[in-house]
C-alpha cells in the first residue's frame, strides 16, 4: 500500500513538472533534444543504394540467386513427384527419392547461406566506408541546429518525426560522397 501511494506521489510529481514546464522562462529552453538512427541514415544514402544496385546485379550475387532458385525449384518438383508416386513407389524407390531430395534441400540451403553471408560483408563494407561520414554529418547538423542532446532511436520510446534528423544526416552522407569538383 505505501508503495502504491509512493508511486502515485512521484507519478504527480512527474506530471506536475511536466504541465508546468511550459510556464517556464523562455531563457530556460534553449535545450534542443534530436533522435537519429545512424544504420538507417547509411542504408537510406543514395551511396549505399549504389552499393546494394552494384552487389545486386554483380555476376556472383546472380550465379547464387540462379542456383537457390534453381534447387528450390527442383526440390518442389521432387516433392510433387513424391507425392504423386508415393503409392506406386516401393521403400526402397521412395528412401532414394527422399535422400535426393535432401541433397537438393541442402544445395538450396547453402546457396541462402552464402548469399545472407555476402550481404552481411556488404553492409559491414558500407557501414566501414559512410562511417566517418555520418559523424561529420552529424556533427555539423547538431551545431548548425544547436542540438545539445542527441539520442539515438534505438534508445528512445518515442519521438516525433520532426525531432529525427536521420533524413538530414542521409542527405548530408550524399552530398559529402559527391566528387568534389575541380
Amino acid at each position: 500500500m505505501i508503495i502504491k501511494i509512493a508511486k502515485v506521489t512521484c507519478l504527480w510529481a512527474i506530471l506536475s513538472t511536466l504541465a508546468l514546464a511550459p510556464l517556464a522562462s523562455s531563457a530556460e529552453m534553449v535545450n534542443k533534444i534530436a533522435v537519429v538512427d545512424a544504420k538507417a541514415a547509411i542504408f537510406s544514402s543514395a551511396v549505399a543504394q549504389t552499393y546494394l544496385k552494384t552487389f545486386e546485379e554483380s555476376a556472383d550475387f546472380l550465379s547464387l540467386k540462379a542456383n537457390y532458385e534453381s534447387s528450390s525449384a527442383d526440390f518442389q518438383a521432387m516433392a510433387a513427384e513424391a507425392e504423386k508416386q508415393r503409392l506406386t513407389w516401393s521403400a526402397e524407390q521412395f528412401a532414394e527419392h527422399q535422400k535426393k531430395m535432401s541433397y537438393v534441400k541442402a544445395d538450396a540451403e547453402l546457396a541462402i547461406q552464402k548469399l545472407s553471408s555476402e550481404q552481411k560483408q556488404l553492409e559491414q563494407r558500407i557501414l566501414q566506408n559512410l562511417a566517418p561520414l555520418v559523424e561529420q554529418s552529424i556533427q555539423e547538423i547538431v551545431k548548425e541546429e544547436g542540438i545539445t542532446l542527441l539520442l539515438r532511436a534505438e534508445s528512445v520510446l518515442l519521438a516525433s518525426p520532426e525531432s529525427s534528423i536521420t533524413k538530414q544526416v542521409s542527405n548530408r552522407i550524399d552530398i559529402k560522397s559527391q566528387p568534389k569538383p575541380e
